[in-house]
Parts: C-alpha cells; sequence; structure tokens
C-alpha cells in the first residue's frame, strides 16, 4: 500500500471511536471509493458486518457503535427510546428487559439498513417508525464508553411508552413510571404535548399525570393542548374517565387506593 493509502486509511480509523461502524455510503461521500474500501478489506483493515457496513479488523462492534453510525454518519433520527431510554438514564427498575430488548424509535419514513437487523448485536432490537413527536424534541445524549448516543429525555420516553401501550407497554407500568417523575420541566412538557400528533398518548399522559398528583400539571396551559374529540377505548372492558374520554383499566382507577 502507498504511502498515501496509508495514511489515509489512518486517517479514517481515527476519525471514528472504536467499537462503532463504518457506512459504505459514508466513506464515499469521504471520498473512500468503493474500489478502495475493498482494497482495505482485503488488506486485513476493515472487514464487512453486512452489505454497506465494516468495521475495523478485530474490533468488538457494539449496538450502541452501530446506533452511533447510523445517527452521525447517515444523520437519522433513530434514538433509544421509550422504557429502554429509561432503563439507561437509570429511572427504571426494569434493567432486565433492557438487557433483553432495546426499544428504538425514528421518523415515520425513516428505514434502517437490512445489515443492522440481521448483525448478532446479543441484544433483541424492536424499531417504532412514527412521526408522533418532533424528532428532536426533548432528545439527550448519553456517553456510552468512549462514544455518545442520541436517546428520550425522561419525559419523552413515558410518552413513547404511552404510545406503546397497551398492545406492547403495560399501562400500569406506565403509571408507574410517570408517578415517579415528580422533577419535570413544565415547558418540555407544554411543548411535548402541543407537538404530540396521538390523541390517546396525550389523554393518557394527562389522566396519569393529574392522578399521580404532579404539581408541574398546574403549569401546562390545556388552552394550547389539542386533545381531540370523541371517547378513545383503550382497553376493552374497562372504567370511563369522562374527563378525558378514555376507557383504562380498573387497576388505574386504584380501587380506591392507588389512584
Amino acid at each position: 500500500m502507498s504511502t498515501e493509502n496509508h495514511s489515509k486509511i489512518n486517517y479514517l480509523l481515527q476519525s471514528q471511536p472504536y467499537g462503532t461502524v463504518f457506512l459504505s455510503s459514508w466513506l464515499a461521500m469521504e471520498g473512500y471509493s468503493p474500489d478502495l474500501q475493498k482494497r482495505y478489506r482485503n488488506s486485513g483493515w476493515l472487514e464487512s458486518v453486512g452489505t454497506g457496513a465494516m468495521k475495523r479488523f478485530g474490533d468488538a462492534v457494539t449496538v450502541d457503535g452501530a446506533i452511533f453510525a447510523l445517527q452521525n454518519q447517515l444523520k437519522l433520527s433513530v434514538h433509544i427510546g421509550a422504557k429502554s431510554a429509561l432503563a439507561r438514564l437509570g429511572k427504571s427498575h426494569y434493567l432486565e428487559m433492557g438487557d433483553s430488548e432495546l426499544l428504538l424509535f425514528g421518523s415515520a419514513d425513516e428505514k434502517l439498513p437490512k445489515w443492522f437487523f440481521d448483525y448478532n448485536w446479543g441484544v433483541k432490537i424492536k424499531y417504532n417508525a412514527s412521526g408522533f413527536l418532533p424528532d428532536n424534541l426533548a432528545i439527550e445524549e448519553i456517553e456510552v464508553k468512549n462514544l455518545t448516543v442520541k436517546i428520550s429525555s425522561p419525559i419523552r420516553a413515558i410518552f413513547e411508552c404511552l404510545y406503546l401501550a397497551p398492545q406492547e407497554q403495560s399501562l400500569m407500568e406506565c403509571y408507574e413510571l410517570l408517578e415517579g417523575m415528580g422533577n419535570i420541566r413544565p415547558a418540555t412538557v407544554q411543548e411535548l404535548l402541543e407537538t404530540c400528533s396521538s390523541v390517546k398518548v396525550k389523554r393518557l399522559f394527562l389522566f396519569m399525570a393529574e392522578s399521580a398528583g404532579h404539581s408541574w400539571l398546574k403549569h401546562v396551559d390545556m388552552k394550547k393542548v389539542n386533545l381531540g374529540s370523541g371517547k378513545r377505548s383503550i382497553v376493552p372492558q374497562g372504567i370511563y374517565v369522562p374527563k378525558y374520554q378514555i376507557t383504562v383499566p380498573k387497576e388505574l382507577m386504584g380501587n380506591g387506593e392507588d389512584i
């Protein structure tokens, strides 16, 4: 390999954190042609992790490294969300779920590449493509070893949990998680409620926040929140809540005890 090419591969390998993925499309935009990428693989600098994706030879790539590449190289809005985000942020005691299943969210028209789902990350991936919330609203970054990944803030994660409920997420768990969030910025709640397109999520959130007795709720301007019209039956054979026009599980009414 020429001195120029050797310098180029060294620059490339130093440009991204260890444990992450190099995407072929990104490499091409950075001036590394498909032929040059092939030479790097043949020379033992890079190895494939699937069509259109590579890693340093011998590097132990992680799912966080793959998400880092999707966020930073492809500029996708995909992020860790719902209960996975709460577990990562230390806001949930459901850590056993976090070890075996990773919940991701992205915008409605955003598809993740095949290699991402085909590679064995040691965790089950569940991806939800939905535009019910703006892409960059209430998103944080966390450090994972030597890289950073975008993740839902605790309050956005609750909205995502409610989006998955009741089919993929227990409503009672949603309540228990929201109940513990007494220190939330009302301005963030306001913005999420105003921009959320899911009537179900907004009604459930407000019902649960009120039931939990959170003081920040009184600072939310309900006149700016569109709760839609008509009744919503969240679960069959539940109890109807007239104020929010939703039917919720009996246990959420607390039987005069919890709520």
